[in-house]
Order: C-alpha cells, then sequence, then structure tokens
C-alpha cells in the first residue's frame, strides 16, 4: 500500500460554500420557513430542472430544496425527536442570539441552547429542527477565533517544560501527539 502525502497536493481552487441541498416533504412548507424563521430570500432556478423545488438565498449561501414526499420511506424523521446539538446540522452566524431566542419563542418554535468556552471566549448556540427535522444551529461563533492545529506546538505527555501555546488545548495536544507517533511508524 502506497502512502502519499496529502501536502504533496495543491490544494483545490475553492472559494467558499456555494448552498445546501435538503430533500424536504413539501417545497412550500420549507420555503416559508427558511424565508420567516432565517431570513432567506425565494429566488430564481432554473427551468430545466423536471422535478419540484426551490433555490433560496441569503448571507452568501444558498440553500437548494428538492421535493420528495415519500421522504419518510427513506428516512425516519420525526419533528418531535429530541434536539440534539450533536447531530449533523447547518450553522449560521448571528449577530443576536438573544434576538434569535425570543424570536423563536414567539413563533411557538422549540429549541435547545448551549454554551461553548475555550480560554475565556464564550460561544452561545441555539438549535433547532426545520420542518423536516433538518438541524439548525445559530450562533456568535466569532467569539472562538480558528487556529489551525499546526500551530499547536507538539508537548510530549510528561515533559512540563515545553509549554503549547494558550490557545491549543487538550485535544489539539492529543491530535498533534497522536499524528506524530503515526509519522515515526511510517517505514521508509
Amino acid at each position: 500500500m502506497e502512502i502519499v502525502e496529502v501536502s504533496s497536493y495543491e490544494a483545490l481552487p475553492l472559494l467558499s460554500l456555494n448552498h445546501v441541498s435538503l430533500l424536504c416533504r413539501s417545497v412550500w412548507d420549507s420555503v416559508r420557513f427558511y424565508e420567516d424563521v432565517l431570513g432567506f430570500v425565494l429566488i430564481k432556478r432554473p427551468s430545466s430542472f423536471n422535478f419540484n423545488g426551490a433555490w433560496l438565498y441569503n448571507y452568501g449561501i444558498g440553500i437548494h430544496l428538492i421535493e420528495n414526499p415519500a421522504l419518510d420511506e427513506y428516512d425516519t424523521v420525526n419533528e418531535l425527536r429530541p434536539i440534539n446539538p450533536k447531530d449533523n446540522h447547518i450553522s449560521f452566524q448571528c449577530t443576536d442570539v438573544g434576538l434569535v431566542i425570543r424570536r423563536l419563542q414567539d413563533m411557538g418554535m422549540r429549541y435547545v441552547t448551549a454554551v461553548v468556552e475555550d480560554d475565556g471566549a464564550k460561544v452561545d448556540q441555539v438549535f433547532f429542527h426545520d420542518p423536516d427535522g433538518y438541524m439548525v444551529e445559530l450562533c456568535n461563533c466569532e467569539n472562538i477565533p480558528v487556529i489551525p492545529i499546526s500551530s499547536c506546538a507538539f508537548k510530549p505527555r510528561g515533559e512540563s517544560f515545553k509549554k503549547a501555546p494558550a490557545k491549543c488545548g487538550f485535544m489539539e495536544n492529543v491530535m498533534m501527539e497522536s499524528l506524530s507517533m503515526e509519522m515515526m511508524n511510517f517505514s521508509f
């Protein structure tokens, strides 16, 4: 088996996330949700499609809805299932989590909140389901900076004289140690 280093390839010329595509039972129920709750705008979609769907856009991202009334035959989504922040979800940055919570309450929507803390920074999260049971998160995630794992120093266990940067936590150090150990196990 040949081992190929990922870094030996040039990164793809990606620019940004363009859209998320979701199957839905009713295009119009989902359109109303994404317009009324999240502020997306219905936009023109190509006329060559021969299936019912809709495209929405806002915040630099598109949501493409594809109607499949028989969705229950493939996936048993139950709107009243528990809201689990560790489930698959789409996350949107927001400016006021408190306002989001008040609006969800006014609409009578079920939601769950969570808080993530790291090095004194705090992120507030709100999770809820769309009409088809897809999880949506709204958060103020900009409060925690994006730090590449590669910027975290490897600190072997038991060596207290090497201090990892303050922004790199326990899991980052475990991942760097694991990577280092795997690299040492390569036979050349």
